[in-house]
């Protein structure tokens, strides 16, 4: 047997390897990338793009200049520089852009060439923008005003700077989608596609045997087919396929080496696994066109590692012949789909809850980091009650806008912001730019209602004598416009301001330091209550004003004074406090008076003094009934607080509880530590019940003489963490409805969407977490009902809740938990709060609303009280010192006819002065088809009374985004086919505008945009009204 010798093997391979060169030649390759589509062939769509979040790991300015690596290597700047010599180094190289807050970065920063370049490169649809807003916002934690407002801002840049249009939605990355994005966010800004990734595993695996994957999406009843919008879920996730295809410089895919004279030469093998992808894909998807998408989360930092490898694919593949490949957009994969002329399955609902297996439901961020949620809440209110303000006094770019604060909210809406899903020092940078933006907005707010009560005669409003302040730390007491000592016959002016299109009776309270009483502006004293502040209250006070001022407070106030006051719609009236000492003969003001439980004979105590009353239990201070002596309504009602304790992810099972998932492990009461008497606090505007829950939550509940529901005010924290748990906190409100597992929470703000408990729609549900299983997110509220009765809960920013046993409602309120959760955050959701280095955790305060209605009648608080919630009343203070106010200044305002304000079924969601003079008006019908007997009708709007002294000039209907007219937008938009339709439309519209008539309708759940062009009167001048 011969014996081979390794020098010998080691001589004879150089020499075949001497022989293999000299036969092989290397030389430029001209990759052929032309794009066109088989008719017969397997169609792969390479869609090359990047997913640039707008903060998550790293903030938004650290992500685009590139700092920070030590976190993430991401630079967004680098992206968007290499893209362009790429794609110029081949016209058949697509690629496309999402996040506009990044790329209006990088567009101030670039010369006239590159911009004329740019320009070229979006023209010819080399570089094509998808869904275009400010960032890729969230569809579960926002409100369908914000998102409307970022995609506006996004889509209008666009419009003004390239003539384009967006045409595909392109929501990738947020944990589940919402009904308002497919109707709303998608059909009527004029989308012809949406695409995602995000959907609950078991429902993901189905669509795949069933080949369901792209579907139409049916999201409305109320719009019906208007509404839908063709829909594609990726199979896996929105990286590349399987295999392989990962080309960033520091990637370790294997790259198609074909150059013979170098070693590793796999030309057929990269293809092969290119056309194993594209089958495997093929297999679970309808047609013969699937797409690829190429790239990932900050890619292309060098585009041509990428483009280089993805030429190569494209020219081999289609020489091997049995796909073909080409560089597609979502757009052009849309159209050959549309081309098909196919049917597609029809989907309604939505897509919540996300799990991506059994024990991960992503419903915790529903609720997590509460007080940035009720931050964006409370700013996107003022920003659109700014704008009005702006508009009113005429817009100045260079003095004092709403710009800022409208970029701020735009980024606090992307999918790891808002969500609280982010890193620490990244929330505190989506704060401090709220912060920044409010602070620019309060300067023009305060100048605006400066220069509107200014008298008649005044010549402009450059030179106004009254400044207005105003308190953004009201929610912790804070006020020190109202905090002044009002003696030696000073008054204080209190201007409300009301961004409603109807009038409004409320109830204001702001701290004072000295018995007080209010009068109206015809100088008749008005109703007025005198509360003395709670220890927690001014504990609560201390401490954060500390912690976010670096001040403690030098006045302590003394009292809440709190009076009803009436707001014109779209205007102002105007209050004066006084300082009185005791009691003044005739006086309407009362100061209230305090009763303890253990004093009480009785076994209840009922509270309230009109038609509502809340019956507490006298030995333990529980809720025990809710009784209207109005609609007869008597119902048991139980409130109790509880907390899940966060999985620490220790078991069999490494998932944790954390800032996106929710995984209880165990339920547990909370109940007092020891007895503590409940304060009833009585007085002639409303009655509190002060109840001290535990040491870390305080709770106030307040009925008023005049409303019919009960406000829960709640402060949570610092939760307790010294035992290592977690602790997820949730109240729960039971009642005796019999409920049949149904329950009702809303979309965004807007439609309700029926839930029941442990079932889908789409499929047979596997219930794995019955508690996390069966959350969904809330931001306007929740409500279930029985054969007779309805019970609602609406809330003050978005949370997560459920109904987990039949007549009960729960909200979750608050987390804090030690363990992250493995969805890339790296970091436990564990907030605190510092001041003077001792650090504790986050406490929280916010408010819920609980009323019970007969059955059909809940819809109209519902809807009604939901705008006050969502647009407070805005509180506005200066001091006159002396002299006659009123008789030197316009007291009282209304930008609409006196006699006349919106429809009760209609809320005015934008009034805003544009940079060209145009004015940007949208109205939307609050009622869904069939959810009112009388207020789901047809709604309409009289322009002329809505602005009396500005002559409309010119008005056209735009699309939701104001970025293109909508009928242009319909005429061209793809109608699909779904299978098993008639496709008939029988849905109510509202018909195109009269511009001689000026009259507006709106059909059920109809957002009607307009631009407007007024032959200008200033309002500042049109006087008293």
């Amino acid at each position: 047997m011969a014996i081979d010798h390794p020098h010998r093997r080691t001589r004879l391979s150089a020499l075949l390897l001497v022989a293999l060169w000299s036969l092989a030649e290397s030389k430029y390759i001209a990759y052929n990338t032309t794009q066109r589509i088989v008719a017969d062939k397997l169609n792969v769509h390479i869609v090359a793009h990047t997913h640039d979040d707008v903060g998550w790991l790293k903030t938004v300015d650290q992500y685009y200049v590139g700092s920070n690596n030590s976190i993430q290597g991401a630079c967004v700047q680098n992206v968007l520089d290499s893209i362009i010599p790429a794609l110029l180094a081949d016209k058949n190289r697509r690629f496309i852009y999402v996040e506009q807050a990044f790329f209006q970065r990088w567009w101030r920063q670039q010369s006239d060439e590159i911009k004329s370049t740019v320009k070229e490169l979006l023209s010819s649809g080399q570089l094509e923008f998808i869904n275009g807003g400010m960032c890729m916002h969230d569809e579960a934690a926002v409100h369908y005003i914000d998102m409307i407002d970022q995609t506006t801002l996004g889509h209008r840049f666009i419009k003004q700077e390239f003539g384009i249009i967006p045409r595909i939605g392109w929501q990738i990355d947020p944990f589940g989608h919402s009904a308002v994005q497919a109707y709303l966010l998608s059909a009527e800004v004029g989308f012809d596609a949406l695409y995602f990734f995000r959907i609950d595993y078991q429902d993901l695996a189905k669509r795949k045997d069933l080949k369901s994957l792209e579907v139409i999406w049916r999201a409305s009843k109320s719009r019906g087919l208007s509404a839908d919008v063709f829909t594609g879920i990726f199979p896996k996730n929105y990286e590349p396929p399987p295999g392989g295809f990962y080309f960033e410089v520091n990637d370790d895919s294997p790259v198609i080496q074909d150059d013979p004279l170098l070693f590793d030469y796999n030309v057929q093998e990269r293809v092969d696994d290119f056309v194993a992808a594209a089958l495997s894909q093929a297999n679970i998807t309808r047609a013969n066109h699937i797409m690829f998408t190429m790239g990932t989360d900050f890619k292309y930092q060098y585009a041509n590692s990428w483009f280089r490898q993805l030429d190569k694919f494209i020219h081999y593949v289609n020489k091997d012949g049995r796909v073909n490949a080409l560089y597609s957009t979502p757009s052009i994969y849309t159209d050959a789909k549309y081309a098909l002329e196919e049917s597609w399955p029809l989907k309604t609902g939505d897509f919540f809850p996300y799990a991506d297996n059994p024990n991960a439901y992503w419903t915790g961020y529903f609720t997590s980091r509460p007080a940035i949620k009720g931050y964006v809440r409370m700013m996107s209110a003022y920003y659109l009650a700014a704008r009005q303000l702006e508009f009113f006094t005429e817009r100045n770019s260079s003095g004092y806008t709403t710009d800022s604060l409208a970029d701020a909210l735009a980024i606090a809406q992307h999918h790891d912001a808002v969500t609280g899903t982010e890193k620490q020092h990244v929330a505190n940078d989506y704060a401090k730019r709220l912060s920044i933006g409010y602070s620019e907005a309060e300067k023009l707010v305060g100048a605006s209602l400066a220069c509107l009560t200014e008298p008649i005669s005044s010549p402009g409003c450059y030179n106004t004598t009254t400044k207005f302040e105003q308190c953004p730390l009201l929610n912790i007491s804070y006020c020190p416009p109202s905090e002044v000592d009002l003696s030696l016959g000073k008054k204080m002016i209190v201007l409300v301001y009301n961004s409603l299109g109807w009038k409004r009776n409320d109830i204001i309270r702001i701290p004072v330091i000295s018995e007080s009483i209010v009068h109206d502006s015809d100088g008749n004293e008005i109703e007025s209550q005198l509360l003395p502040l709670a220890d927690a209250t001014i504990n609560l006070r201390s401490h954060h004003v500390k912690a976010y001022l670096g001040i403690s407070p030098s006045i302590t106030p003394k009292f809440w004074l709190i009076f009803a006051v009436s707001v014109p719609p779209l205007g102002f009236n105007t209050y004066f406090v006084s300082s009185t000492k005791g009691k003044v003969a005739g006086s309407v003001a009362s100061v209230s008076t305090f009763y303890s439980s253990e004093e009480s004979k009785s076994s209840n105590i009922e509270v309230g003094k009109g038609k509502l009353k809340l019956l507490y239990n006298v030995k333990d201070g529980t809720l025990t009934h809710y009784l209207n002596s109005r609609s007869l309504v008597k119902a048991s009602m139980e409130q109790t607080y509880s907390y899940y304790a966060g999985d620490s992810g220790s078991g069999n099972d490494p998932q944790a509880s954390g800032a996106y998932i929710f995984r209880p492990n165990g339920t547990f009461p909370i109940k007092p530590e020891k007895k503590t008497p409940t304060t009833i606090v009585r007085g002639s505007i409303l009655d509190e019940v002060h109840q001290q829950i535990n040491p870390w939550i305080y709770q106030v509940s307040r009925v008023y003489k005049d409303k019919e529901h009960a406000e829960v005010e709640f402060t949570v924290g610092p939760i307790p963490v010294d035992d290592e748990i977690g602790k997820e906190i949730v109240t729960k409100i039971t009642t005796g409805m019999a409920t049949n597992k149904t329950f009702y929470t809303d979309s965004n703000g807007r439609d309700f969407i029926k839930r029941v408990r442990d079932y889908r729609s789409d499929l047979e549900l596997q219930v794995n977490q019955p508690v996390a299983g069966n959350y969904y997110p809330i931001n306007l509220g929740i409500y279930m009902q029985d054969d007779s009765t309805e019970f609602s809960v609406l809330v003050d920013r978005s949370v997560g809740g459920s109904s987990i046993l039949d007549g009960q409602i729960e909200l979750m309120l608050h987390r804090r938990l030690l363990y992250d959760d493995g969805r890339g955050v790296g970091e436990a959701l564990n907030e605190t709060v510092c001041v003077n280095g001792e650090c504790a955790g986050l406490t929280v305060q916010g408010k819920f609303y609980v009323k019970i209605d007969p059955l059909g009648e809940g819809s109209r608080w519902r809807r009604t009280f939901g705008q006050e919630i969502y647009s407070p009343l805005l509180v506005a203070f200066s001091i006159e010192d002396g002299g006659n106010w009123t008789g030197s200044h316009t007291a009282n305002f209304s930008a609409m006819d006196p006699s006349y304000s919106l429809p009760d079924n209609v809320a005015l969601i934008t009034l805003q002065e544009l940079e060209d003079g145009n004015v940007l008006l949208r109205l939307a019908h609050l009622y869904e088809v069939g959810e009112h007997k009388d207020l789901s009708a047809m709604a309409y709007v009289e322009l002329k009374k809505m602005f009396p002294v500005r002559k409309i000039g010119n008005i056209i209907e735009m699309n939701l985004s104001a970025n293109q007219e909508k009928t242009a937008m319909e005429k061209k938009r793809l109608k699909w086919k779904t299978e098993g339709s008639s496709g008939v439309e029988t849905i109510a519209r509202g018909a195109p505008v009269d511009p001689s008539e000026l009259v507006v309708e709106l059909a059920p759940m109809e957002v009607r945009t307009f631009l407007i062009k007024f032959d200008y009167i200033s309002f500042a001048k049109i006087g008293d009204r």
